[in-house]
């Protein structure tokens, strides 16, 4: 039989700028790519894109294309490696939705008569910077992209009316949320951590992600600095990159008094995120707006309770505790604080009930099979091999 030959379709695959949707193509073509009769190809661009990480992308075959424009992700060549690369495939996977190789690869997909599927993972509505600009992207081919695939993925049902703003018919969107592989997060020696990164030996409430407004550090700055005498113990971590807003942060810790119980400890990765996810009594997530937020299930599948806003698309948690979801503000956050982390005993509880969900949920043996049976749905026919 022939194999069934995938195209996998992200400007980013680097952690440290791609975020969510790059691990979610770096996942997802991993797993396809270990399944049988199937071939799998990741087409990215050169940003932030570290050795390890396209090692780690095995089976899958790799293409990537030097970046003219770091601003807007805007490929220096490659139209001929795209049309080829289309021409190989059987079905094509976009992720993400303000991308100009996005853009290449459809008109290459609508020439050659090749199916594909779209998964903007959130980022349909026109949100923060450089709105002009997305309108006269969606005008210009933003709005064709999605009404053209063959079918649309959606991260959380509360995606579905994203695509009906873009006149997609419900029938055609499926809801495939993200995943995440236990054997990525090994366990990990808490006081080495603690030791490396300068931490004292405390109960920490934990950040993971960018720091910029979308994903909300300063909420949950805010929230700690409110009820910092009522959780005198806990100390505040946050991990990942700079987004624009790390001195604002550290200059608002240092104006509450606090600092000395705030951390920033910049990236991380590999071991050293997982003993930061193990490490932490609460992950704590403030986003603004977020389609499903990744490191939710990635501290789960380490053990660790999460406190994230009802902007995060994942309002599936309040299955485990409803007092695991809380309003988007720094009030919201702070409530939520003080009533999980008030009484040991209540995360105590909350925490095997919050890993067996994400287990039996959200690992990628259990999402995989889904985008199989969606390129089966669609009509997807095998080419040569």
């Amino acid at each position: 039989m022939n194999a069934l030959r995938i195209l996998n379709v992200n400007s980013s695959l680097g952690l440290r700028l791609g975020g969510g949707t790059a691990e979610r193509t770096y996942q997802m073509s991993r797993f396809l790519a270990n399944q049988a009769n199937v071939q799998c190809t990741v087409l990215t661009l050169d940003i932030d894109l570290a050795t390890e990480r396209i090692q780690g992308l095995f089976p899958s075959n790799h293409v990537v294309l030097p970046c003219l424009w770091t601003r807007f992700y805007v490929p220096r060549t490659g139209w001929r490696t795209i049309k080829r690369l289309v021409a190989d495939s059987d079905a094509i996977h976009l992720m993400g939705h303000w991308s100009i190789l996005n853009v290449l690869v459809y008109l290459a997909a609508k020439r050659a008569g090749k199916p594909y599927v779209v998964c903007p993972a959130g980022s349909l509505p026109i949100f923060g910077r450089s709105a002009t600009l997305k309108r006269i992207y969606n005008f210009l081919v933003g709005n064709a992209i999605i009404r053209d695939a063959s079918a649309c993925i959606a991260v959380t049902a509360s995606e579905l009316p994203h695509f009906e703003m873009y006149g997609v018919d419900p029938s055609k969107v499926v809801v495939i949320p993200n995943g995440v592989n236990q054997a990525d997060f090994p366990l990990a020696n808490k006081q080495e951590f603690l030791s490396k990164y300068g931490l004292p030996d405390a109960p920490i409430i934990l950040f993971m992600g960018r720091l910029n407004p979308i994903k909300g550090p300063d909420l949950l700055l805010l929230a700690v600095i409110q009820v910092a005498a009522q959780l005198a113990t806990f100390q505040l971590v946050f991990v990942g990159p700079d987004g624009g807003m790390l001195g604002q942060l550290v200059e608002t810790a240092e104006h509450s008094g606090l600092s000395g119980r705030i951390h920033f400890l910049g990236y991380l990765s590999g071991i050293d995120k997982s003993a930061a996810y193990r490490s932490a009594r609460l992950l704590v997530v403030p986003s603004r707006h977020e389609a499903m937020s990744i490191v939710a299930i990635e501290a789960g599948i380490c053990g660790t309770p999460v406190l994230l806003t009802d902007q995060c698309g994942f309002s599936d948690i309040r299955d485990v505790d409803t007092r695991l979801e809380v309003p988007a503000t720094a009030d919201g956050i702070a409530q939520g604080l003080t009533q999980l982390l008030s009484n040991t005993g209540i995360l105590t509880t909350i925490a095997p009930m919050w890993n067996n969900y994400v287990v039996q949920r959200f690992t990628w043996d259990a999402i995989g099979p889904s985008y199989l049976a969606l390129y089966k749905r669609i009509g997807v026919k095998r080419g040569d091999a």
